[in-house]
């Protein structure tokens, strides 16, 4: 082989580990931004259940105008169902709960762009809002 050849093939080999580096890049960039979407989506769920609980009466099974059952008539608090605690995406709590406002609080299981904590976001409910905020996206 020629000098030329050797280096062409050098050349090629070192584009294509660049080029491999960067897909790897590319695809774990990709994963967090999907991780971070789909616990937003789940905490949404969440939150407009938590909305729902708090529109209807006690004798439906709701909260009649409280998150946290202060309305005196014997409900019982909203809380995070058990079977949708956990899920694909992460792992759901109630952090704080008032007559007026929830706090849920969403755990990814992908690392976040930090590189050593997992994406996680918080979500404030209230009876007609909700507010969501990335602490490590």
């Amino acid at each position: 082989m020629g000098q030329q050849q050797l280096l062409l093939i050098v050349l090629g080999v070192i584009i294509v580990g660049i080029a491999v580096v960067v897909g790897i890049n590319v695809f774990t960039a990709s994963s967090v931004n999907a991780n971070r979407d789909a616990v937003i989506a789940d905490l949404t769920t969440l939150a407009s259940m938590a909305q729902q609980y708090y529109r209807k009466p006690i004798a439906m099974g709701g909260g009649s105008n409280s998150f946290d059952a202060s309305t005196g008539s014997g409900g019982t608090a909203w809380s995070i169902p058990a079977q949708l605690d956990t899920t694909a995406n992460g792992t759901y709590q109630l952090s704080s709960s008032g007559a007026q406002s929830i706090t849920l609080v969403g755990t990814g299981n992908e690392v976040g762009n930090d590189g050593s904590n997992k994406v996680k976001v918080t979500m404030v409910v209230g009876p007609r809002a909700i507010t969501s905020t990335t602490v490590n996206n």
